[in-house]
């Protein structure tokens, strides 16, 4: 197995394939870290997906990893949709270098996973991207709109003055509701999707997506396998390892490898 420290189109990433694999038209996987974490912190499931066949991109999100800015938490949580939303503008991009480096045809298969703020910028992706043909979301949430309210109305809670105008509020919440797969969960169009969420999560809370899945299920009852929602009931905010083996195994039967 080869793990390759690349950059595409500016964006640092880790570019993991087996060996045979370097040149092949083989699924594609792109995984999408987390908020504060880096590309490499994904490498477990990278090695997983390797394993089977498919070639996996870890990026570094705008302004993580090797693309900081030296900010502090506070400043970078009140930047998170713009990193979320260049990440939704990253994966189009790095689809494209595929593209070009001739590693996707018209058949070749893609893949979106993600873990936490990851899982957000998946569901993103598959509001907005119709080639996407998988996903698995890790902690991920739909409802960008709701999710969003919440943040600003936790930030005033704790003393925070929000740089924004009631005009400019309106504006980011009208922008994020072209991303909202909650607006809009026809966008879905039955492509297989897997969720696996910790009820006892604190940072994204679980309720807002179980509800999501439930509501949307019926759409998937001719084959309610595509559509999965595993819970944990014990866990927080972090992917066990038996969440881990079923995320990789849905995307490895989805992609056919």
């Amino acid at each position: 197995m080869i793990v390759d420290h690349e950059k595409w189109s500016n964006i640092p990433l880790l570019h993991v394939y087996k060996e045979e694999y370097k040149n092949e038209q083989v699924p594609v996987v792109f995984f999408l870290h987390g908020f504060t974490s880096a590309k490499e912190h994904n490498l477990h499931y990278a090695y997983q997906l390797a394993e089977r066949g498919m070639r996996v991109l870890l990026p570094d999100a705008h302004l993580h990893g090797e693309r900081h800015e030296s900010l502090d938490e506070i400043q970078l949580s009140l930047r998170f949709w713009e990193i979320v939303l260049t990440s939704i503008e990253d994966v189009k991009t790095l689809r494209s270098e595929c593209i070009n480096r001739q590693l996707l045809s018209d058949d070749t298969k893609i893949a979106l996973a993600g873990t936490s703020m990851g899982g957000i910028e998946t569901l993103g992706c598959l509001k907005v991207y119709p080639w996407v043909d998988v996903a698995a979301v890790m902690m991920g949430s739909p409802g960008y709109v709701q999710l969003a309210k919440a943040q600003m109305a936790q930030y005033e809670a704790r003393g925070f003055k929000l740089p924004v105008t009631e005009i400019e509020r309106k504006q980011i919440l009208e922008t994020l509701s072209n991303f909202d797969l909650t607006k809009n969960p026809e966008a879905l169009n039955g492509r297989p999707v897997f969720f696996w969420h910790g009820q006892q999560d604190t940072v994204v809370p679980y309720e807002p997506t179980y509800n999501f899945y439930n509501a949307i299920k019926k759409s998937y009852a001719e084959h309610p396998e595509r559509f999965q929602f595993k819970s944990d009931q014990l866990a927080g905010h972090a992917v066990s390892r038996k969440g881990l083996l079923e995320a990789t195994d849905f995307l490895a039967e989805y992609l056919s490898v």
